[in-house]
């Protein structure tokens, strides 16, 4: 799978606000399927669904403890994503930059042209 597949594959991922809930409550630490449905008025399968498709997109993963099976953030992803934002409001940061530049510039020369007409 291509980087901008995964990437797709992520941003789709997070597109729904219950699974973006779930990952907020991932941050905190793992949980099992039955502690992150709590807060849902949905079923345990549908919030199982859930999972998959952010396992799908390598946003969490599962491993066995025993009997359970908590799901954890996978932080590596999530950086991953970050990095791509980044490079874009780099790029953009770097524009309003200069464009402050060109306002600076301009404010000065009339402010220095409005002293001489004086």
């Amino acid at each position: 799978m291509s980087d901008d597949e995964r990437l797709d594959l992520a941003f789709l991922a997070l597109a729904d606000p219950v699974r973006r809930r779930l990952i907020a409550r991932l941050s905190r630490g793992p949980a099992t399927v039955n502690e992150l449905a709590e807060p849902f008025a949905i079923t345990k399968q549908a919030i199982s669904k859930h999972i998959q498709v952010l396992e799908q997109a390598e946003l969490v993963t599962r491993t066995r403890d025993a009997q359970r099976r908590p799901v954890h953030l996978n932080p590596a992803r999530l950086e991953a994503l970050t990095a791509w934002i980044d490079q874009y409001r780099l790029i953009h940061e770097e524009q309003f930059r200069g464009l402050d530049a060109v306002l600076s510039t301009r404010a000065a020369v009339r402010g220095s042209q409005a002293k001489d007409s004086t």
